[in-house]
């Protein structure tokens, strides 16, 4: 059936991707026209490149979200095209070098080096992406009219001549903004190449894109006026370590924003999947007792002498399964180990939840610290 095995059907019928309409009597899975589409539909995005739980998510209804899936496969096509391109002059090279000299430890480690980063391709795609599904929810269903970006821009002073921003992510903050970029320095740092990637294609050459660890800030002492991070600070291995760095970078009388979620951030979604499966956890730690509103003002007290926060006020309405089955799976927890096999199921569990109260209101509880005179 359209040139897939019987191995492969019973596979996708094991791990619910494909279930049968019927069985015979004699045990023989019977699939209807609609089955047939279904399955043309996996085959053609198998060849496109996606993932069986990507493809499971793509088919749950008929989704939107389809085109913005294919686009952003365009981008890990264009960047995989940019690897074989390194791979195949690392090749050329390698061939020359041992021609001349022989196999020598140099060439092997630098072709390893190479064939190394085809995986890394694929981790900093499903970044992005998973990033985007967080980002499109608070989007599309956040009740304040002034939207988290546009908020953070109007309590933020960009007028300083040399600004870095830790964690930039896809460069949202600077999109649609009225920020003059003239006669300034900004610097977008990130941990991972292609948010890095991903940035520099909304953003243009208006900017300067590092690709630094930012608990070791690769600048001399003293040397921005502002430094921002975005919902970063949480995600440190060593917060103490990070924020030495900070201040050792910022000017004397430099601001630092940090921006943060409290313990009630998103509680509905967290409950909703724990509601399904009681394992389900969807953060490996608590973010906000790393670096939260409860916590964020006595944290950057050892290190700034001024500090203030800001609080950002509100919900999310929610009357679509899908986003939030999207935005779930997208979560740093063991929610996909849970939920492989079952996205079906629990798809239908989040859609029947929605049915019977019309909508899901979310919580959400975030906030901008300010801080200055650094201390340290």
């Amino acid at each position: 059936m359209a040139n897939v095995s019987e191995r492969t059907l019973r596979y996708y019928d094991k791990i619910g991707l494909l279930k049968p309409s019927s069985m015979s009597e004699k045990g023989y899975r019977q699939y209807s026209d609609q089955d047939l589409i279904k399955l043309q539909k996996i085959v053609l995005l198998k060849k496109l490149g996606f993932s069986l739980d990507e493809i499971e998510l793509m088919l749950l209804e008929n989704d939107p979200s389809w085109i913005s899936s294919l686009q952003e496969q365009i981008g890990l096509v264009d960047q995989k095209l940019q690897y074989f391109q390194r791979l195949k002059e690392t090749l050329r090279k390698t061939i020359e070098v041992i021609n001349r000299n022989g196999m020598d430890v140099h060439s092997v480690i630098q072709l390893l080096n190479i064939i190394s980063k085809d995986d890394e391709l694929v981790e900093q795609y499903k970044d992005s992406k998973n990033l985007h599904v967080r980002i499109q929810l608070h989007h599309l269903y956040s009740t304040n009219p002034v939207e988290w970006f546009e908020w953070l821009r109007q309590n933020i002073d960009f007028s300083s001549y040399r600004i870095l921003e830790l964690g930039c992510g896809n460069g949202d903050l600077w999109l649609e903004t009225s920020i003059n970029l003239r006669n300034r320095e900004i610097f977008l740092s990130d941990l991972s190449e292609g948010m890095l990637n991903d940035a520099k294609k909304r953003l243009g050459d208006d900017f300067s894109y590092l690709q630094i660890d930012a608990e070791n800030i690769p600048f001399k002492s003293d040397f921005f006026n502002t430094i921002i991070a975005n919902h970063v600070l949480f995600y440190f291995n060593d917060l103490d370590r990070g924020l030495k760095e900070i201040t050792r970078v910022l000017k004397e009388n430099g601001i630092f924003y940090a921006s943060t979620y409290g313990k009630k951030h998103m509680k509905e979604i967290t409950e909703l999947a724990k509601s399904f499966d009681p394992r389900i956890e969807l953060s490996s730690h608590s973010l906000p007792e790393i670096f939260g509103k409860e916590n964020g003002e006595e944290i950057l007290s050892k290190y700034f002498s001024c500090v203030e926060r800001k609080d950002y006020f509100d919900t999310l309405v929610i009357d679509q399964a899908k986003p939030i089955v999207d935005y779930i799976v997208s979560c740093h927890g063991n929610q996909n180990e849970l939920l492989s096999g079952r996205l079906n199921e629990f798809y239908r569990f989040v859609a029947e939840k929605i049915k019977a109260q019309g909508s899901i209101t979310v919580t959400k509880e975030a906030c901008l610290f300010v801080a200055g005179n650094k201390i340290i």
